[in-house]
Order: C-alpha cells, then structure tokens, then sequence
C-alpha cells in the first residue's frame, strides 16, 4: 500500500467486506446476544467510519465529524463495552450504513484528488489496518454466537483430497541454530512512506542472541490435544500453574455454545467449541456440529490450555523471539523479510481472509513454509507464546496511543495471525495482545522441545 492505486484498493476491499458481514445478516442477527469478546456488528461498522473521521479526515483537514452528537457512542474509549447493547442508543442499519458509506466517500474521494504526503500514506494505512482489525473480529463474533458462516468461506467440512495444498512435511522439529537475530520492524519516523510500515509496538528493530532450539514444524492438532483430554489433562492440576488452575476453577457461560436459552454454567474440561456425543468428538464450526478431525489445528484454546499440554507432553511454548526467528530467520546484514517466504505479500500460501477457517490438515499449504521448514507459521491460528506483551526498548506511541499501551503487562504475546485475519494486514513481526484466558477468538499453538 505505498501508492494510490493500491490505496483505493485496499480502501474498497476493506468497505466491501464489511459491507458484506453486515448485508448478509438479517435485521433479528444484527442484536447480538452479550458477550464480553465481540461487539454488535453495527456498532462495528460505525466505530471504523468513526476511526476514519478522527484520525484521517479531522487530522489532515480538520473536518468535523459527521454527527458530533454520535461521537462519544462510536468512540470505544467514551462508552462502556456493555452500553454498546442498548437498544435505542445507536441508529439502525440503514442509518449506520449511510453514515459508513459517506465516510468511505470522503476518504476515497481525498485519497484520489489530494497528494500523498508520508503523513496521509501514514494514516490512511493506519486507518484501513484498524479497519481490518475490526473485520476479524466481526468474523470470530459469528462464531462465538453461533451465526452461519461469513461470506466467501470456503464449503466447511471434510473434503478430500484437500487439493494442492496439501503436503507431508517432515516430522519432528526444525531446529534453529544459535545465532544472532533480528526482531521488529525499524523504528523511524511514524510518518514514512514505503513497505516498511509497522505498530508502535513492533518497533524499534534490534539484534537478539538466541541459544539453539527446536521448534515442531507443525501446530499441534486435534488429535494431539484430544489426547491430553482423554488422559485426564484438564482434572490433573500437577499440569496446570497457578493462572491456569485459577481459570479451571471459574465457571464458563456456555449458553451460547449449547444454544440453551438460559445461562447454563461449566468448568472447562475439552476445548471451548468441543461436545463428546455419542462417543463421537465434535467441534463446533460457527452454526453447526461436525466431526472432529483429527490433522486439523486445535483451535480456540486460551495460554492456559497450551501451557497444560505442554507441561503433560514434556514440550514447552515458544518465546516470542524464538518465534519469529523460526518463522523468517531475519539475520543482521542479510536481506530482510517480512514473511516466511520472502519479502512480498503471497496471500495464497497463507489461509486468511476467512476462506477455510483452519479447516484444513496442519500439513497443508507447504508453499507457505518458513526457511526452517515450519509450516503454517502464518494465517490458520494466532500462535501463543510465553512472553507478555511488553514494549521493546526505544518504545515511542504512534497516532492511536491506545493501540498497545493498555495491554501491556497482562496480556500474552500471538504470533502470526489466523483464518480470520486479514492478509492485507499480517506480517511476521505483528504481535498481538490477548489475554490468557481468551478463548473465543481463533488461538492455537506449536512446541519447543524442552
């Protein structure tokens, strides 16, 4: 997204899928039932035209919005996440899509008629990555409640042969050699033109010493982690730490999952979206139940899970660091990449942009493997790790000074984006921030030997 051309399209894919997310509901599906890990889909819509208005159109001209009286409801830092539910407070779908599209409108229109500076090249892909956040959110929201799957996924369900994509990798671990490594993207100024761009929170990049280690060249699966279940993993605490004994222990709301009509209250005892009927696993994709299979990904695991299978399997989670040396072997005075394969974006090497949805076996797309062998490292499921989510030294706030700073300290460290995430905005030196106990949007992992 350096130059106008890839601008608007980035703009216009950006606006045509959320456009689709939304059309493609009927006005009852538009109220979401409360959860605290997703957002009304409407509400989603108005805060990204509202994201565009503060930080583009205000910034660069100093516009006024387009209904101030609306600013605080759209402005995820002035309303409470609960408040976002209540009926009559937000203008319906007909209203919040006008105001979305004339938005989109004025964006399109500055971005064909005004020169781009650093500083608009800057923000308009500020803007439009935040768009993409939102995207895979509203995503993950159709399956935490159950709605049929988004437009543009792939038919979910086994089919076989998976087609070309898929491949035997090597078994066992990649080893990585000791060695020193680079991490993060250059700092700079925020506003820089070019490839380069990165969030305050992948910059400064510096050199790492990292000691030899192996890392699995796959995630681990449905089969792996069904092991664990049935050996008792989640009744035997020696596995679990203190975090994550405290998470047994406190009851989930399962309605949503079981489509009960009342809370029904349950200690997690298998994955989130996993049901034992008739002595048959099943695995809950967004509206239906199907079998579970055995080579695809675990997925919607919280840290804690990952770290109790560890602990069971004798293995243990990847640091952040080791993770992206894995994944693109960044080495001073070499040529650097931003993806596994490479410098430039391959968005068919990766399953992203909704179009699988980690349905498919963790050997599949071999063209999307990292110089070590490691494959899926990017797309399928955001990877935990141990790390927190700490900033790196030389840490400066860009535009959005809310886009890292809250998170730091509690929230653990995933790598490499999911199903959900948009291609357009992954890179191998992204890190995202979620708490150990999420479960509900699309995390899985890979081991490290010991």
């Amino acid at each position: 997204m350096d130059d106008r051309d890839s601008l608007l399209q980035a703009l216009r894919q950006s606006r045509a899928r959320t456009l689709a997310l939304i059309d493609s509901l009927p006005e009852e599906k538009l109220e979401v039932p409360y959860h605290p890990g997703v957002n009304p889909p409407l509400w989603e819509m108005g805060h990204a035209a509202f994201f565009y208005e503060v930080f583009v159109l205000a910034e660069l001209d100093g516009k006024p919005s387009f209904d101030p009286s609306m600013d605080d409801l759209w402005d995820s830092f002035h309303i409470d996440h609960r408040d976002r539910w209540q009926r009559g407070l937000f203008p319906g779908r007909d209203q919040t899509r006008h105001y979305f599209e004339v938005v989109y409108g004025r964006i399109e229109e500055r971005i064909q008629t005004q020169p781009l500076t650093d500083q608009s090249l800057y923000l308009y892909r500020y803007a439009i990555f935040h768009q993409n956040m939102h995207i895979e959110s509203m995503i993950w929201c159709r399956q935490t409640v159950g709605y049929e799957p988004p437009p543009g996924v792939r038919p979910l369900g086994r089919t076989e042969p998976f087609d070309r994509h898929t491949g035997q990798p090597d078994p066992g671990d990649a080893r990585v050699p000791a060695g020193t490594y680079l991490v993060g993207m250059p700092a700079g100024s925020p506003e820089f033109a070019g490839r380069d761009f990165a969030f305050d929170n992948e910059k400064p990049r510096f050199e790492v010493d990292l000691k030899e280690f192996a890392i699995s060249r796959t995630l681990v699966t449905n089969s792996e982690f069904l092991a664990f279940v049935e050996a008792g993993g989640y009744e035997r605490p020696e596995f679990w730490s203190f975090g994550g004994r405290k998470w047994l222990e406190t009851p989930l709301d399962m309605a949503l999952i079981e489509g009960a009509s009342g809370p029904v209250m349950a200690r997690p005892r298998q994955p989130l979206y996993w049901a034992l009927a008739d002595g048959h696993w099943q695995e809950k994709i967004f509206d239906r139940w199907q079998p579970l299979q055995p080579d695809y990904p675990v997925t919607h695991v919280s840290f804690w899970e990952a770290e109790a299978y560890c602990n069971w399997a004798g293995r243990r989670l990847p640091a952040e660091h080791e993770w992206e040396a894995a994944a693109l072997n960044n080495r001073p005075g070499q040529p650097f990449s931003r993806f596994p394969w490479g410098d430039m974006p391959q968005p068919e090497r990766m399953d992203m942009d909704a179009g699988a949805m980690a349905q498919l076996p963790v050997t599949a797309l071999p063209e999307g493997d990292s110089p070590f062998g490691c494959r899926q490292m990017l797309g399928t499921v955001w990877e935990w790790t141990t790390d927190q989510f700490l900033p790196y030294d030389g840490f400066a706030v860009d535009i959005y000074p809310y886009m890292s700073t809250l998170q730091f300290g509690d929230h653990k460290i995933t790598k490499g984006g999911s199903c959900a995430t948009s291609s357009l905005l992954i890179r191998g030196t992204y890190r995202q921030a979620y708490l150990p106990q999420r479960n509900d949007v699309y995390t899985g992992f890979r081991t490290c030997a010991p």
